[in-house]
């Protein structure tokens, strides 16, 4: 380890000595290493390093920041995914688009920095519709083609489509499916769509529709229960 001082900061540096024609300086993860010809004395090395005195500090500079911003502008929510809750950590870093992953339980979004200027909630919404999308695809299809074997009846169309108000709905033999129905796990999502599917024979709730219902799906009060107050 190696220290070099001015007036306004102090650094220190590693050398590692290779066999190389050429010094270079790098700062990794917030320390100074340096790379020099086996040959190089300490000497010469430190008038490279004064030379490159403004460069190193701005670069070490840039790396406090950075750790300050991820120390400071992570924020936590929970979502729910197919049921279950999962906390929304939200980073800005320098970068060009947004990312998304799942981590055990934790939902990792990577924004860039000029999202900062956003609120918080704005960009989760958008991210979450955009998961709650892609993940409806798949599971709206497993729920619809299950369904379809179960009662050998099919819709003469169907679709995903955010709906205010509403997580599904019957009109004129096309079924519409509201994405954020992944919010709820693979049995409500199975009672949404066969409950659906009920209409395509009984438009209206009539004693007939619910004992469709209860032949398919004896405990769908259970799930019906779950959805109190939510239009489907």
């Amino acid at each position: 380890m190696n220290l070099f001082s001015n007036k306004n900061n102090v650094i220190t540096y590693t050398v590692n000595k290779e066999l190389t024609s050429n010094l270079y300086i790098s700062v990794q993860n917030g320390e100074v290493v340096i790379n020099a010809p086996w040959y190089m004395a300490s000497s010469q090395i430190q008038r490279v390093v004064e030379e490159k005195k403004q460069w190193i500090v701005n670069k070490i500079k840039e790396y406090e920041k950075a750790c300050e911003e991820k120390e400071n502008n992570i924020k936590v929510e929970t979502v729910k995914v197919l049921g279950k809750n999962y906390e929304v950590q939200v980073q800005y870093k320098i970068l060009k688009t947004p990312s998304l992953s799942f981590e055990n339980n934790i939902i990792q979004v990577v924004l860039p920095m000029q999202f900062k200027k956003l609120e918080n909630a704005e960009v989760i919404d958008m991210l979450m519709n955009k998961m709650y999308e892609k993940i409806a695809e798949k599971e709206i299809e497993r729920a619809m083609e299950k369904t379809r074997l179960l009662l050998e009846l099919a819709p003469e169309d169907y679709k995903i489509e955010a709906m205010e108000g509403s997580l599904a709905n019957c009109k004129e033999g096309t079924i519409t499916i509201n994405p954020n129905i992944v919010m709820y796990g693979r049995d409500i999502i199975d009672y949404i769509v066969l409950h659906e599917f009920c209409h395509l024979k009984y438009k209206k709730h009539t004693k007939s529709f619910y004992q469709m219902l209860k032949t398919y799906m004896p405990n769908y009060e259970e799930k019906a229960k779950e959805l109190n107050g939510i239009a489907y």
